[in-house]
């Protein structure tokens, strides 16, 4: 079982590799791309930003969800991003979910936390 800082680890180290020309090492879901799309973000940019992200919820495994999966900050200049990601280890990559900038209706200044 992956802990939250084994999670964090290769998501970085995932995102370090990655090249998106020859060997993917961040796969997208439909509905990331069209969050991505929405939120006006740009995909090089925000998988940039997965190689300091850091673990802010783990979900461990969820019945119905195949990888274990987490939320995700990271920052675009100063701007941050929530995605959540699954790991798949068994074909050494991660997989985006979902993406989207949080709001300070429900996050915290540190943006790690959610309001009460």
């Amino acid at each position: 079982m992956l802990t939250a800082d084994d999670k964090q680890s290769f998501i970085r180290e995932k995102a370090a590799e990655h090249r998106s020309d020859s060997n993917e090492k961040i796969w997208w879901s439909l509905h990331a791309v069209k969050k991505l799309r929405q939120d006006k973000l740009r995909k090089q940019e925000v998988e940039m930003a997965f190689k300091s992200c850091f673990v802010i919820e783990d979900y461990g495994v969820v019945e119905g969800r195949p990888l274990p999966s987490c939320l995700v900050l990271g920052f675009i200049a100063d701007e941050p991003i929530h995605a959540v990601l699954a790991i798949d280890k068994d074909f050494d990559r991660i997989f985006i979910i979902t993406i989207y900038r949080p709001s300070r209706e429900r996050w915290q200044d540190d943006w790690r936390n959610r309001e009460s």
